[in-house]
């Protein structure tokens, strides 16, 4: 079996892989890197689900690299373009003939003797081996196998069809049928109003309400910007600078949006509760003679079951394009229900009000398993590595295992903006390592420094996995503040301090 040697090897071909790949290969050219990828095609989480409506949660202007400016003004976009977003990418910054499909890593040693990483790749061919002086891990935090399913009782007499959205089959036929989405995050909200005008009646049940905000699935300044720069004197011929120039503005225009709404939400919590309240209740109230609830029914159904009993940003907040969702309330296709399943019958579902939901399709919409660093165990010298064990520097680092990168978006703003400091970050410090004639690089832990929990949000699916995960510090640099402004700051800053060791 024969060994193939690449400077950075990078493992996983998504959204945060191809950024990586084509910023080592822009800025470090002389760079053999190689990206594994489990599956056969690219594209990561926008290739893999294919439930009806699967879209962005966040805009596309800080969702998309800001070094390759997403095209058009498209605020939310649905999968498939973002998919061609990715193939673009890949295929103009060299990424598409550095991967390796069907190659899945199963495990990675460090050797402090011979200053590189062994990486075993099961691949249709057999057993793969590929040794390299920088490994990073851009395969994300959750499960691509499979979604959290909880134990439902009753299942078994369900005489439906019952899917998970990770799951989707091709052929299925919900037209004219009664369907219960059971969850209230970013996939239910997403599935019920691109599945109601086909179903007969499409119901969300959930067990604790989610805050969810309506925003323009066209982003109002892309779209003006585009109008006003394309009348600018001098600037018609110069086609790509204008572009430019619009990406950019929107771009941070939704980036301070972002910071504030969430220190809003963090610092002023009862005033962006009503922020959220008063826009749910604008959004299903009946307008000019349409259909839709009076403004006292519009209350009710708000306080039901679109406010939570936590605050804002202690879990995710979910957003619905040009309000699609509280539509299809007002059109009377869909519907929101508050309550506990108690068990599942032949026809549907008996909760623990004692109300029955009838339904054909039941999509269980219950999050996901985490499952960090594609589940590949890690060895130092002869050694595995428990993630838990360590602390996260930076979060992109990860103490006492040398030359090793992760990529790990941001909770509560695009998973983008915080992918592109790593990238930042790891070309700074390969570069730094080569001007300096360093092979090796190795956090170390201070004793002194107090743990804090990896993420910060009180999601089912981060609860669930929260003891698996390293710690994060309770300063800095082993804690960043999800704040892009700061982290930008400290990620661009330089690459050496008290903790970092070059050899």
């Amino acid at each position: 079996m024969t060994t193939e040697h690449v400077d950075v090897l990078i493992v996983g071909a998504g959204l945060s892989g191809i950024g990586a790949a084509a910023q080592i290969g822009d800025n470090l050219p002389d760079k053999k890197v190689v990206v594994l990828e489990a599956r056969d095609t690219l594209g990561g989480t926008w290739d893999l689900f294919r439930y009806p409506g699967i879209r962005s949660d966040s805009d596309m202007f800080t969702f998309g690299f800001k070094w390759h400016p997403w095209p058009g003004d498209r605020s939310l976009a649905d999968a498939h373009l973002i998919l061609d977003y990715l193939k673009t990418v890949a295929t103009e910054h060299g990424v598409t003939e550095r991967i390796r499909y069907r190659h899945q890593v199963v495990a990675a040693e460090w050797s402090t003797a011979d200053r590189q990483w062994t990486v075993t790749a099961e691949t249709p061919e057999g057993s793969k081996t590929f040794t390299a002086s920088f490994l990073w891990s851009c395969s994300g935090y959750y499960d691509y196998e499979g979604g959290h399913s909880p134990v439902f009782p009753g299942l078994e007499d369900f005489e439906g069809t019952f899917v998970h959205p990770q799951h989707w089959p091709e052929d299925l036929d919900y037209t004219g049928k009664k369907v219960v989405v059971v969850g209230s995050g970013a996939t239910a909200v997403t599935l019920v109003p691109s599945m109601a005008e086909r179903a007969e009646h499409i119901t969300m049940l959930q067990r604790t309400p989610s805050y969810i905000l309506s925003r323009p699935g066209r982003d109002p300044l892309a779209v003006n910007l585009g109008r006003v720069m394309s009348k600018v004197p001098g600037f018609v011929p110069l086609k790509g600078l204008r572009e430019r120039a619009s990406f950019e503005a929107v771009r941070w225009a939704n980036i301070m949006l972002t910071i504030v709404s969430y220190q809003l939400a963090r610092h002023r919590p009862e005033t962006m509760k009503r922020i959220v309240r008063d826009g749910v209740v604008k959004s299903l109230t009946a307008r000019d003679g349409g259909k839709g609830f009076t403004p006292e029914e519009a209350e009710a159904l708000a306080d039901a079951h679109f406010t939570p009993p936590y605050e804002p940003w202690d879990q995710r907040l979910c957003f619905v394009p040009d309000g699609d969702l509280f539509k299809w309330m007002r059109e009377g296709k869909a519907s929101v229900v508050t309550d506990r399943i108690k068990t599942f019958t032949a026809k549907g579902i008996e909760l623990e009000s004692g109300e029955t939901l009838e339904a054909d399709v039941v999509i269980s919409a219950t999050g996901l398993r985490i499952k960090l660093f594609g589940g590949v165990q890690l060895h130092v010298d002869g050694e595995p590595i428990e993630a838990n064990q360590s602390m996260a520097y930076k979060a992109l680092m990860l103490s006492g295992i040398s030359n090793f990168a992760y990529t790990i978006g941001y909770t509560n703003a695009s998973w983008t903006l915080k992918a592109d400091l790593v990238c930042e970050y790891v070309v700074n410090l390969l570069r730094h390592m080569d001007e300096h004639g360093h092979e090796q690089v190795v956090v170390r832990r201070d004793p002194g420094v107090g743990e804090l929990p990896f993420m910060d949000l009180a999601s089912g699916y981060i609860q669930r996995a929260i003891e698996q995960m390293p710690k994060q510090g309770d300063r800095a640099p082993w804690q960043l503040k999800q704040n892009y402004l700061i982290d930008k700051r400290v990620l661009a800053g330089r690459v050496h301090d008290d903790v970092v060791t070059f050899s």
